[in-house]
């Protein structure tokens, strides 16, 4: 009203002094909301924060230990302030998307009810857009949230496992492993901003277009070159008062499409960190697979001095861990069973640790000085010597870390280590890469060992588990697998 007035001569200082205190006053508020709205989320953050904590105090260890541990730390300072986020910012943003509007145009009708209906008849063409448009943001939002988790997830790993990393010349492998993800989850991140930007992008462009057509309108009126209802005959602070207005009825508009990113990754993580809630609670999946494991470990204890014994069951039972856990390896904690007179265990798996040199020189690491005879004979009962991808017998030479390896024979160096070590031998999938001629050669060498020995074995090779003398099954029926154990 001052700026229509004082174009036409006729300013009102007190208007003037009015507005200037309104302005002030709204900045007021303004910055008192802002304060408000922040210490809202960062209570509720705190709370979701708390709470996650509470549950995974009341879990024990092992169930913890069935979370990948990169991923919960990462979630732990992610995941809380995302759904505080979806919980504060982006539900004012859905009450200012109700209301403002309601206010706005009710504002312009006291002035136009005309000019308020060209802005109302684009509001369902924005609904419709934020319909189509939510879908694609929310399934982006989730499958970054999955890329980043398995990026924590597995730089956490390789942190734990830098020595053995560095001790095979595996940093280079590794280190572009870890850059794979994380192009995978930056162009996660910028496909989903993308549609963001795009969606407050055409908002813009529809709420500057009714303005726009708005601003046409009132001109021509005022220019007297048309008659339409509503445009024309208004004073020219009656115009300036609908363009004033015009935007801000498009506001919460704009202001839900900033939010739209905040409230798929807020609903992404909420579903995470009820994940990671439920698993740490008693009779959850993961609660009951940790208490299986720990169970089986306990019962294990009682592990025979001598014999083959074979932990079976479908992938992802547990198999590897449980092994691992037995043997004292990983980040689990160790459940030793009852080895009594037994000097201690030796390890075979694919990540053994490769020196280089000659194949005797792998064999024999960590056993000491080897007479030639034993180290001949363990090769050739792994089919070692008789490798034609492996040639020169004993004098093959290895790669620093086996770089010239295969998993087969990675596993079968690792045995014929075992074996000649005197030690109790814990092998995961002994058979898994191996041919099946050199299969046999270890199923067989392993029941030998039996004999004088305890053998562990996580297998899926049926042949080699119909060889042990105790069966592990971590199928779907637990009180079988105790069974079997005892």
């Amino acid at each position: 009203m001052f700026v229509g007035r004082m174009i036409s001569g006729n300013a009102s200082w007190p208007l003037l002094g009015a507005a200037l205190i309104n302005l002030i006053l709204g900045s007021i508020v303004g910055l008192l909301a802002d304060r408000a709205v922040a210490g809202t989320e960062l209570r509720v953050a705190n709370g979701l924060l708390e709470a996650v904590r509470r549950a995974l105090a009341s879990a024990s260890p092992g169930e913890i230990q069935t979370m990948p541990i990169g991923t919960l730390i990462a979630g732990l300072q992610r995941y809380p302030k995302a759904v505080a986020g979806l919980a504060v910012g982006h539900r004012l943003a859905s009450m200012m998307l109700g209301l403002g509007p309601v206010f706005a145009a009710t504002a312009i009708v006291a002035v136009s009810w005309e000019a308020a209906l060209v802005l109302i008849l684009l509001t369902p063409v924005m609904i419709v857009f934020f319909a189509l448009i939510g879908g694609a943001i929310r399934s982006g939002a989730e499958a970054q949230e999955k890329a980043f988790g398995r990026l924590a997830a597995q730089f956490a790993d390789r942190i734990r496992t830098l020595p053995t990393i560095l001790g095979n010349n595996a940093l280079t492998r590794e280190k572009g492993k870890l850059a794979a993800r994380m192009d995978t989850y930056a162009t996660g991140t910028m496909s989903v901003l993308r549609i963001a930007f795009l969606n407050a992008g055409i908002i813009d462009f529809l709420s500057s277009l009714s303005i726009a057509i708005l601003a046409v309108f009132l001109g021509l009126g005022h220019l007297k070159l048309i008659s339409t209802p509503g445009f024309a005959g208004l004073q020219l602070w009656q115009s300036l008062f609908i363009l004033m207005i015009a935007p801000e009825y498009f506001a919460p508009f704009r202001r839900y499409a900033e939010q739209y990113h905040a409230k798929a990754e807020g609903f992404a993580a909420a579903t995470a960190l009820d994940t990671m809630v439920l698993d740490a609670r008693p009779g959850s999946p993961a609660f009951e697979a940790a208490r299986l494991t720990q169970d089986l470990a306990d019962a294990a204890s009682s592990l025979p001095r001598t014999g083959l014994v074979a932990i079976t069951g479908p992938s992802g039972s547990g198999k590897s861990t449980l092994l691992r856990r037995l043997a004292g390896i990983g980040s689990v904690p160790s459940v030793q069973p009852d080895l009594d007179a037994q000097p201690g265990i030796a390890w075979c798996s694919t990540d053994i640790y490769m020196p280089e040199g000659t194949l005797a020189d792998a064999i024999g690491w960590g056993n000491g000085s080897c007479c030639r005879t034993r180290l001949l004979l363990v090769a050739g009962n792994v089919g070692l010597l008789d490798d034609a991808l492996l040639p020169g017998g004993l004098e093959a030479m290895i790669k620093a870390g086996g770089e010239n390896l295969s998993g087969g024979q990675r596993v079968r160096i690792g045995l014929a280590r075992a074996l000649i070590s005197g030690r109790s031998i814990f092998a995961d999938e002994p058979t898994a890469k191996v041919d099946p001629a050199n299969a046999v050669m270890v199923r067989h060498a392993l029941a030998d060992a039996a004999c004088s020995r305890l053998v562990l074995v996580a297998t899926h090779d049926r042949s080699l588990a119909m060889l042990a003398r105790t069966t592990i099954n971590l199928g779907v029926d637990s009180s079988l697998a105790r069974e079997n154990v005892a």
